[in-house]
């Protein structure tokens, strides 16, 4: 059994835990924002929080959708690269609006 074996499923542990965490930790953030939102209606604190949670939903859901949706796995980035930037285009506008 070569070393190199063990380490591919190391690193698809590492980088299951590590996406899982990435999940929890933008969930909470999204969340707070949301939370925000609701007691001070501020449509900028509702940007904030939708371009949060989309971030959050993109960054998991290439591996998702590669292992439950049998999606190539290009096809799973490239929607999770599309969810991030319309995200961070989300949160970018959120700091503009006023």
């Amino acid at each position: 059994m070569s070393p190199h074996d063990t380490a591919g499923t190391d690193i698809a542990i590492a980088l299951a835990v590590v996406k899982t965490l990435v999940f929890v930790v933008g969930s909470v953030i999204t969340y707070f924002a949301f939370k925000a939102y609701r007691r001070t209606r501020q449509r900028a604190l509702g940007y904030l929080a939708t371009g949060f949670g989309l971030v959050t939903v993109g960054l998991g859901l290439a591996g998702l959708s590669y292992e439950l949706l049998e999606v190539h796995l290009v096809v799973g980035i490239l929607l999770e690269s599309v969810l991030v930037l319309v995200g961070f285009l989300v949160i970018a506008y959120s700091l503009y609006v006023q």
